[in-house]
């Protein structure tokens, strides 16, 4: 697997529905695919989520680190890292 390790996947599998009103991945492998697909990336802080998506192109510059954390793009994983998924 590339960046998305197996708590990446696994979350992203369970949770998915925060952002995709349909699934759109069953597997491992196809989350893996999707999130390659949609150039996701994991941030080890939420200044580092911020920090990314100030870099493309986001308007966040007026966001708290807690909206931050509450969007639907960003997903808080168990390990205290976080996926980000723009669509």
């Amino acid at each position: 697997m590339n960046q998305f390790d197996e708590i990446c996947l696994n979350y992203f599998l369970e949770h998915q529905h925060q952002l995709f009103r349909e699934t759109v991945a069953a597997t491992q492998e196809e989350a893996e695919e999707f999130l390659e697909d949609c150039l996701a990336v994991v941030c080890e802080s939420l200044q580092e989520v911020k920090d990314y998506l100030e870099e493309s192109g986001a308007d966040v510059a007026d966001m708290s680190l807690k909206e931050m954390e509450e969007a639907s793009e960003v997903f808080s994983l168990p390990d205290g890292r976080y996926l980000v998924v723009e669509v």
